[in-house]
């Protein structure tokens, strides 16, 4: 077995890894986790929003932390400028259950989570002339603090914040060590004079980020690249085996002549019906495993499977560019011990890709790590959809209204039965403590105030692209203009459908969507409406290309090849 081949089945494999990943953003608003949908009500209606909460220590400016606003209480002002700065001081009692020894003079006051209930705390910091209240959650995650189903009639005039466990144990780190408030704290039991104090403000997000009209820009292109190779090879592919027809047309059966392979020696892998359901089956299967096993050592496990099939996929592509000039480098080989013959380009090319792999392992949690990330990424999936190609346009259905369906499911549905949404939780990296899998395209949101990243799962860029590929091959083939055939009316379709999932998405507030339930139903759709009004879906259903009933062929005017009787 060569190379290519190996690699073709690694990447059948890979792909069930790759389904792994779907929502397409991912912000600061995911360390909130607890998604309590409990109905609005008078003096509780508040829509959740993030906090800023910016400390100064002595008038020096210091650390910031990210809260989320409750449902009860004022609203949080939204601009820097409007927000005030005012002193922090501890509770006392701790967890503000009962009433405070000392009056308060408009400060805000940090109370521990506690076992009473969060509306209580809030009434009785009010009603001790506190300005705001400071939740300190007893875990690393944030909760949505909502009331009660009892309580009817709340009046509660100050915001009420929530902190995760660390920044509460940072904030009273400082409180006790600042100058000032050192001494006084062994002194005065509530801490009064303390000299840290906060601003509190919940910026608003910008409808649009720059950063998803890139990464819509990066899978689109990523689609167009890998549909016009897979067309060539393809194209190729026919020209040589029409070829073979003329020059034993007289001595060998056509039937037993057999099909050319693809360019670089690399054999495509046709998906079939059976392995299209299948592959969603064990796709859902390695998902729930994921979700059960995350953890740190798991999490690696999967950046060295993502850099191993980095590397291959980054070497393919550099090797097809490089051809062109070095023809007799890419076309002498070596065999070469398990993998086979390989070319002597792949084998100048082969240490630049793995040390570039390597490189970005190592350092994959700094800032600028996601370029490294997404080069690899997209040089994956260009090669996997160069290899893997669906036959047919039943196969192309059967197997994107499966994801269509698993998507759904796993997203939505999952949260029923696992009280969370495994592809979320999985695709977010929760309980490993890592930044997320590896296996998406991501860029840093830039005019986003909270920062995070847009992201999109290789599985919405690899399925719809095996069926844009696929369009492309049948138009080459078919001898097909640009308008007449089926190419641009894809991905037509697969970019409104990318763009509804972004629409959906800052609708939806930041929360995970799962791309293919408005992807899958454009392009699958418009090539199925088209197909059917033109007159070619039968062949697009079953055939998958054009009849051609004598050995003649006429690929995009590139070149002809005649038989004459």
């Amino acid at each position: 077995m060569d190379l290519q081949r190996l690699c073709g089945l690694l990447f059948v494999s890979a792909l069930i890894v790759l389904l792994v990943c779907r929502p397409s953003s991912v912000t600061a608003g995911d360390i909130v986790h607890d998604d309590d949908s409990s109905p609005k009500k008078p003096g509780c209606e508040n829509n959740f929003v993030l906090v800023k909460v910016q400390t100064w220590v002595d008038g020096v400016e210091a650390n910031e932390f990210v809260g989320v606003g409750a449902r009860f209480g004022t609203t949080i002002a939204s601009k820097e400028k409007n927000a005030q700065q005012t002193r922090l001081i501890l509770s006392d009692p701790r967890d503000c259950c009962s009433k405070p020894k000392k009056k308060l003079a408009g400060d805000v006051i940090m109370v521990d989570r506690g076992h009473c209930k969060f509306t209580t705390k809030a009434n009785i910091a009010q009603a001790a002339n506190a300005s705001a209240v400071l939740i300190i959650n007893n875990q690393k995650e944030l909760y949505k603090m909502v009331c009660e189903p009892d309580e009817t009639a709340l009046d509660i005039h100050i915001p009420a914040v929530m902190l995760p466990h660390d920044a509460g144990s940072t904030l009273e780190n400082m409180l006790m060590s600042n100058s000032l408030g050192k001494v006084l704290y062994t002194q005065l039991s509530n801490c009064r004079f303390s000299a840290v104090s906060v601003q509190l403000y919940s910026p608003k997000r910008p409808v649009v980020d720059i950063a998803e009209v890139f990464l819509w820009l990066m899978a689109v292109g990523t689609i167009l690249c890998a549909s016009f190779w897979s067309a060539w090879s393809a194209r190729e592919a026919a020209i040589e085996h029409e070829r073979l027809l003329k020059d034993a047309a007289d001595e060998i059966p056509r039937a037993e002549i057999p099909r050319a392979k693809t360019p670089l020696g690399a054999s495509a892998v046709d998906i079939s019906t059976t392995s299209a359901v299948l592959f969603v089956v064990i796709a859902s299967c390695f998902l729930v495993i994921l979700y059960e096993l995350m953890s740190s050592w798991f999490v690696e496990l999967l950046v060295v499977l993502f850099c191993i099939g980095g590397v291959e996929g980054l070497q393919t592509c550099l090797v097809a560019l490089l051809l062109r000039w070095f023809k007799r480098t890419g076309e002498s080989y070596i065999k070469v011990p398990i993998l086979g013959a390989v070319s002597h380009l792949t084998l100048a090319v082969s240490p630049f890709c793995i040390t570039f792999s390597v490189l970005w392992a190592v350092y994959r949690n700094i800032s600028f790590a996601w370029i490294g990330q997404d080069i690899l990424g997209i040089a994956l999936i260009i090669t996997v959809l160069q290899i893997v190609r669906i036959p047919n346009l039943k196969v192309g259905t059967v197997l994107l209204s499966c994801a269509f369906l698993y998507d759904i499911f796993w997203v939505f549905v999952s949260k029923k039965l696992f009280h969370e949404s495994v592809m979320i939780v999985v695709a977010r990296g929760d309980k490993s403590g890592e930044d997320g899998i590896p296996m998406l395209l991501k860029i840093p949101r830039m005019f986003d105030p909270w920062g995070g990243f847009s992201i999109i799962g290789f599985g919405d860029i690899l399925l719809p692209g095996l069926l844009v590929a696929f369009s492309l091959r049948y138009d080459w083939l078919a001898n097909k203009s640009l308008r007449a055939g089926y190419f641009l009316w894809a991905m037509i379709a697969y970019g409104l459908g990318l763009l509804i999932t972004y629409v959906a998405l800052n609708l939806m507030d930041g929360h995970g969507q799962p791309a293919l339930l408005y992807i899958v139903p454009f392009t699958l759709g418009t090539l199925l409406t088209l197909g059917k009004k033109r007159g070619d879906l039968q062949i697009l259903w079953s055939r998958g290309e054009p009849e051609r009933p004598c050995p003649h062929i006429e690929l995009g005017g590139s070149q002809e090849v005649n038989e004459s009787k």
